[in-house]
């Protein structure tokens, strides 16, 4: 699958929804739709993908977030951002292994009024990516309540310029971690 399908499967998540249930194996795709987050105007996307790093080398297995704005009532992609995916990356698993309830990934940034004529005044949009253990249902976000897939893994977006914090919710609504998304505050795990 190429550049150009991917972004086009992109936007068709965008518009439709993730499918349900989440996937729990590659079945021989290049490309599996994880998690993703809409906030209003801006969203994320994450992805897991398969591809080599050059022709001829072995596959690996990447993890890619793709953000995005909407301008005159279309989706426009901001940027992206990726790494490589952990072992068994559809597998949860529990907080002892994980080492907690709700592990920061990665994070990154989009300009997003990128056409201004001066340098000041930049606004961006964020995003984060989170692995919750099998004991976390939801992630609050602000005021906003976000399922966790079956497989573990989850983006956040927001567009203000201070970091939201994360917190894990067990099935019966009990905060069982909170994290800050502050990458200045938090520590990367991987």
């Amino acid at each position: 699958m190429n550049d150009n399908e991917v972004r086009e499967e992109i936007l068709r998540l965008l518009r439709d929804d993730l499918p349900i249930p989440a996937p729990a194996e590659f079945e021989q795709r290049p490309v599996v739709p994880l998690d993703r987050d809409v906030d209003g105007d801006i969203a994320v996307i994450l992805l897991l993908r398969r591809g080599q790093a050059m022709p001829g080398a072995r596959d690996l297995t990447y993890m890619e977030t793709w953000t995005f704005q909407k301008r005159d009532g279309d989706w426009q992609e901001l940027g992206g951002a990726g790494g490589t995916a952990p072992e068994k990356p559809l597998t949860r698993r529990g907080a002892a292994e994980l080492g907690g309830h709700l592990l920061l990934h990665g994070w990154g940034n989009t300009v997003r009024n990128a056409n201004r004529l001066l340098p000041w005044g930049a606004k961006y949009v964020h995003e984060a990516r989170l692995q919750a253990s099998d004991e976390v249902a939801r992630i609050r976000i602000g005021n906003r309540t976000l399922e966790v897939p079956e497989h573990g893994h989850a983006v956040v977006v927001w567009g203000a310029r201070r970091a939201p914090r994360a917190e894990a919710l067990s099935a019966d609504g009990a905060v069982l971690e909170v994290l800050d998304l502050d990458r200045s505050k938090s520590m990367l795990n991987i």
